[in-house]
């Protein structure tokens, strides 16, 4: 599968560089970032991936987060796709912010008119990997995820519907819990139809407590003055009452006067870099 270089900056002795294809998965030219670290050059690196949050597209992690100097440190790839299929044509795909168009949430669209292109989570799990191992210095079998708000939900529920493909999963401010909060119904009715038994199949707490236990070793961060966390959209409290029923280790840190924003994400980005570096490398 033919890729065209975009751009390529040298970024604390590595490349960030970005690169367009065109997706089975989603029948669209789709744009991603990969930085490859100095290490990139020698060997094979592992590969953790970032999903980005509800109108984002590649651009922002790269150019918000501050990640490059921990990941470049680590000998990490980090591959970081857009947020949906671009340019579909598809009615109602550019009316609101939360749906269509930069708001994907990394499911596999069931319904008319979503279903042909809307298909993220392949993508993200199958589509994407295959492409990042093939024409990158990346270890297949070192591979973790990452991901904030929309793509915090995305993060999770890669790792739990995929026991043994990731290595590790963290995230900021995820949507734990989209069958129960605004954006989540929205989104799923929209793209997954009525059936709520499907929409759980996408939903980290759902998936947690059907889950027969797990290796994974889950960080979240969330920020204590966070409106969208008041608003009930995100509700870790959720997510962490099934972790704790069902054993399953996560460290929910609530941090202290921090919002929703990149702001956020940059100022605890390298614990999280650490944090998969500690599996990745191990």
């Amino acid at each position: 599968m033919a890729l065209k270089q975009i751009s390529s900056n040298k970024c604390f002795g590595g490349l960030q560089k970005v690169f367009e294809h065109d997706s089975v998965e989603l029948k669209c030219k789709m744009k991603f970032a990969i930085y490859l670290p100095p290490k990139a050059e020698t060997g094979k690196c592992p590969a953790l991936y970032w999903l980005s949050g509800l109108t984002c597209t590649e651009q922002n992690f790269i150019s918000k987060s501050g990640y490059h100097q921990a990941a470049s440190e680590h000998g990490l790839v980090v591959i970081a796709p857009d947020t949906s299929p671009r340019g579909c044509n598809i009615k109602g795909e550019d009316e609101t912010w939360d749906f269509g168009t930069g708001a994907g949430f990394y499911v596999d669209a069931t319904e008319d008119p979503w279903k042909t292109n809307y298909r993220m989570y392949s993508y993200v799990t199958e589509e994407l990997p295959q492409l990042i191992n093939t024409n990158f210095p990346v270890d297949p079998q070192r591979m973790s995820i990452f991901g904030h708000s929309m793509g915090g939900h995305g993060a999770l529920i890669c790792a739990l519907k995929n026991p043994g493909k990731y290595k590790s999963v963290s995230a900021f401010a995820p949507i734990c819990n989209p069958v129960l909060c605004p954006w989540g119904k929205k989104a799923f009715s929209g793209y997954l139809g009525t059936d709520q038994g499907k929409w759980e199949a996408y939903d980290a707490t759902h998936l947690v407590k059907a889950c027969p236990g797990t290796q994974l070793d889950i960080l979240i961060d969330q920020g204590k003055d966070d409106q969208f966390l008041s608003d009930g959209q995100l509700l870790p409290d959720n997510f962490i009452a099934a972790c704790t029923e069902k054993k399953i280790p996560v460290v929910f840190r609530l941090q202290e006067g921090y919002d929703h924003s990149y702001y956020f994400i940059a100022t605890f980005i390298t614990d999280h870099i650490r944090h998969h570096a500690k599996y990745l490398n191990a």
